[in-house]
């Protein structure tokens, strides 16, 4: 809603976004939702649309294929995306941020030529590997190898948990040259669908985010071109982060959306329906509960574009991205929560959308790091700053 969004100067481009954005989440992807979350399907023509309005392209130079705009204008996007269906912001996110960024950053000119305009319009759609098994937060436990050969890597093990697995045209994923130098060992790279030796299974019904899909990825002796390589192979842990640096604020974005939304649900429904003879918004448990929702739905808009903004000007924001991604992800279970609480037993009932969105606003405080990861980062960056 409009009213209850604080004047944070935007630019005109980046007020058209959200006002386009807006209307396309409104028109096109709110009718959508639910069904997409019923049967645990990602909506290919919603993704086709959002290619046409040019989504995919928007934080990235014209020169490779994209529309030239800022990173703060990509996360107006997901978080208006997120308001109203957080499987189609979470989708578009981990194309951008995980399945394409690390190429425009990363990739050599050849690998951008190759890749970054089928990116950019969406003909190829991205996805990034980087969960195993046994190696979640503990990122720098990779266990899928890989071993030069010639001119090719040969890869084998397995990744979890990836979004787009199921229509993705290209992966971005780690592997490890030698387990012994641990997080000096990773390598970052591209592999394409079709490359022999690897195959994608179908991931486990989830929790939320139902309407956004996921997978596993199997190697078993995969070739890939050693020219796929991101960066260097002294630098692919360094590489993998970066990417999770930025990540993050699009999680931030797509918790501050579900968060949004559910306000904007639990108002609305708390101005039509009344109790004891006046509507719900007239009673101060309730308003107050409101209140508290925007305050802290503020904060955390102010924390996620400030990162946005940082990153926007080349500044450090490593740990800014980790107080957004943390603090918007803990809003959006408060505020969905909060939501359900103003619905009553119309919130538990999946009439209402406040339901899905609090079982999708879990993701946020685990995907990308948890929240407990994010509060590791930000107290080693609190306390080296006090303590030499």
């Amino acid at each position: 809603m409009e009213n209850l969004i604080t004047n944070l100067d935007l630019t005109e481009d980046q007020e058209l976004i959200r006002e386009t954005v807006e209307r396309f989440a409104n028109e096109v992807v709110a009718p959508a939702a639910a069904h997409a979350d019923e049967t645990c399907t990602f909506n290919q023509d919603v993704w086709s649309q959002m290619c046409e309005l040019g989504l995919p392209s928007l934080p990235f130079p014209e020169e490779e294929g994209g529309a030239g705009l800022d990173n703060l204008s990509y996360i107006i996007a997901v978080e208006e995306l997120s308001r109203v269906c957080a499987s189609t912001g979470l989708g578009y996110a981990a194309h951008v941020s995980l399945g394409t960024w690390p190429i425009h950053a990363f990739g050599s000119d050849s690998l951008k030529a190759k890749y970054m305009e089928r990116l950019c319009s969406g003909e190829y759609m991205g996805a990034y590997g980087l969960t195993e098994p046994n190696a979640g937060s503990d990122s720098g436990g990779t266990l899928t190898s890989a071993v030069l050969d010639g001119d090719h890597y040969v890869v084998n093990g397995a990744k979890c948990f990836i979004t787009n697995g199921s229509f993705a045209k290209t992966f971005v994923i780690t592997a490890q040259t030698d387990k012994n130098k641990r997080q000096k060992g990773i390598i970052a790279m591209v592999i394409d669908r079709d490359s022999e030796g690897f195959s994608i299974e179908k991931g486990e019904v989830k929790l939320g985010m139902r309407g956004s899909d996921w997978t596993n990825l199997v190697f078993k002796d995969c070739m890939v071109p050693a020219d796929n390589l991101l960066g260097t192979p002294e630098d692919g842990f360094s590489t993998f982060m970066k990417t999770l640096e930025g990540g993050r604020i699009s999680i931030g974005a797509l918790g501050l959306g579900i968060a949004q939304g559910a306000l904007d649900q639990a108002l609305k429904y708390a101005t039509e329906r009344e109790q004891f003879g006046k509507p719900l918004v007239k009673h101060q448990a309730v308003a107050f509960k409101l209140a508290d929702m925007r305050t802290e739905i503020a904060a955390a808009r102010h924390l996620v574009y400030h990162a946005a903004r940082l990153k926007d000007a080349g500044r450090d924001f490593a740990n800014d991205g980790a107080m957004a991604k943390y603090y918007s992800s803990e809003v959006a279970m408060r505020c969905t929560y909060e939501a359900i609480q103003i619905f009553g037993g119309n919130g538990y009932s999946r009439e209402y959308p406040v339901e899905r969105m609090y079982r999708d606003a879990k993701l946020c405080t685990i995907g990308e790091g948890t929240s407990e990861v994010q509060k590791i980062i930000i107290s080693r960056d609190l306390i080296s700053s006090v303590v030499m």
